[in-house]
């Protein structure tokens, strides 16, 4: 079965939109308005983001749920509720910040203002919604930008949206954060049958907590790892029908990034074993 045979499949149920703005190409109007520069590269480290701006105009404030580290204030299961469209992108009027408006139904259901939803896997805060026109609003911090896929999104993405998750909520994934640890590059994407095999490269600092047959976040997607290729810096997973007409990963070509969100759990077994906890232990 040939790639372009599956694309034509995916794209009979979901049509995008034509891209008409997005956060790269702001500067050549709003931007310009706001005292905000940015210095892109787009290699597979994250891309660094450089901001001048006037203190009396522009003061960009970084919320803790929307940074990588900070404090857990929502947890999310990695099993996407639905796929929403990005209707609109820009420059907030209140704080310098960006806006982003998303159109979306089952995460309004019972949506209130400060909300955590995940938007491709990022926590972000509900700032806006209207049920009536199925939108809702989130900031984006610049932290936000560097350190995960976001700053690629144009209008007319198709973006995966879960909301956080309650006492009561059934779990269907593994423990999400929603704190973008990094982002991947597609490197590859093979059909086999009636799944899709997909190859991610990324960083030795992400790479490291990736181990065959355990969890990780792509796109916000909670994901079982098949293999880890070291020596090429990349491992992949496989996508059944369901999950790919469900998912926006198989929309994405190679080349475009993903966000990465790594099981937590790697993390602290690395704490323990580096505090010397566990010597400590055997000790005692």
């Amino acid at each position: 079965m040939a790639m372009s045979s599956y694309s034509t499949s995916v794209s009979k149920t979901l049509k995008l939109s034509s891209p008409k703005a997005s956060i790269l190409n702001l500067h050549t109007s709003s931007l310009l308005k706001t005292h905000l520069k940015f210095n892109l590269n787009f290699s597979l480290k994250p891309p660094s983001l450089s901001l001048s701006f006037n203190p009396q105009k522009v003061k960009p404030q970084i919320k803790k749920s929307q940074l990588n580290g900070f404090e857990v204030k929502s947890l999310f299961t990695g099993i996407v509720e639905e796929m929403g469209e990005i209707k609109e992108i820009g420059v907030s009027q209140n704080d310098g910040g960006f806006d982003m408006k998303v159109k979306g139904k089952v995460v309004l259901e019972d949506v209130n203002l400060g909300d955590s939803i995940a938007v491709n896997g990022t926590c972000l805060t509900v700032t806006h919604f209207d049920k009536d026109l199925g939108e809702f609003t989130v900031g984006l911090a610049p932290e936000t930008l560097r350190l995960t896929s976001l700053i690629e999104l144009v209008v007319g993405s198709v973006v995966n949206l879960e909301r956080a998750v309650k006492p009561s909520t059934r779990m269907g994934g593994h423990f999400v954060q929603g704190h973008v640890d990094g982002t991947g590059e597609i490197v590859g994407m093979e059909v086999e049958g009636d799944s899709l095999w997909i190859k991610v490269k990324t960083t030795p600092e992400i790479l490291k907590y990736i181990v065959p047959k355990g969890f990780i976040a792509v796109d916000g997607t909670s994901l079982t790892v098949v293999k880890v290729f070291d020596e090429e810096g990349c491992f992949n997973f496989m996508l059944v029908e369901y999950t790919q007409q469900n998912v926006v990963i198989p929309l994405k070509k190679v080349g475009q990034k993903v966000n990465l969100e790594v099981d937590i759990l790697g993390k602290y077994v690395e704490r323990l074993l580096s505090s010397g906890f566990v010597g400590a232990m055997k000790s005692s």
